[in-house]
């Protein structure tokens, strides 16, 4: 939004220390990185492959400052050879992505449901890398969500937002519901197995 980070990376894990001690159970947090959709770069007036460096550094400096959050280390990329390269920076800093238990693939919920998407995490995946797809609706994890090991999407928020007023709560709307949010859920895994078993 705003072309660069206006969060400190000090103030960043302040704020994942403050989330493992209050919220516990935490798998994993994304590092501050970068995307690279053509409206971002354009924005930054940096290349990709700057973004990718930025992304591959703040992870560095995260795990440096913070050796007991999980960060998880994130690809970032516009075309399937800007992820392939991604890929060998991490290499080259000596970052084994296969040993980690989650890698982040960044840059795809807003063309989440095209092929092309599809074929780069199919490549990633191929490689032996366990994914998190961020902002993967419901199209994308039927496309290609058996090359991922788990998702993430706002969709259900914004779909409950105009459930109004939630009839789960007093709440003005379903945009922060539970039953809402696994109601939602289990449509998409329902999906899921029709299409598998068909």
């Amino acid at each position: 939004m705003f072309g660069a980070w206006r969060t400190t990376s000090s103030e960043y894990v302040d704020a994942c220390h403050r989330y493992i001690d209050e919220v516990g159970m935490m798998d994993w947090a994304a590092p501050q990185d970068w995307m690279c959709e053509p409206f971002i770069t354009a924005k930054t007036g940096l290349t990709i492959e700057d973004h990718q460096r930025r992304t591959l550094d703040n992870f560095h400096l995260l795990r440096r400052m913070a050796p007991g959050v999980p960060f998880i280390p994130v690809l970032q990329g516009w075309e399937q050879a800007d992820y392939e390269r991604h890929m060998g920076m991490y290499e080259a800093d000596g970052i084994d992505l296969t040993a980690e238990p989650t890698v982040g693939i960044g840059s795809v919920c807003r063309r989440e449901s095209t092929d092309e998407i599809g074929a780069i995490c199919k490549m990633v995946s191929d490689a032996g890398i366990g994914l998190h797809g961020f902002g993967v609706k419901g199209a994308g994890v039927r496309g290609y969500g058996r090359y991922m090991k788990s998702a993430d999407s706002m969709a259900w928020s914004r779909r409950g937002r105009n459930i109004r007023p939630c009839p789960h709560s007093s709440a003005a709307s379903c945009g922060n519901c539970r039953p809402h949010a696994l109601a939602w859920r289990q449509r998409i895994v329902d999906k899921i197995s029709a299409q598998a078993s068909s």
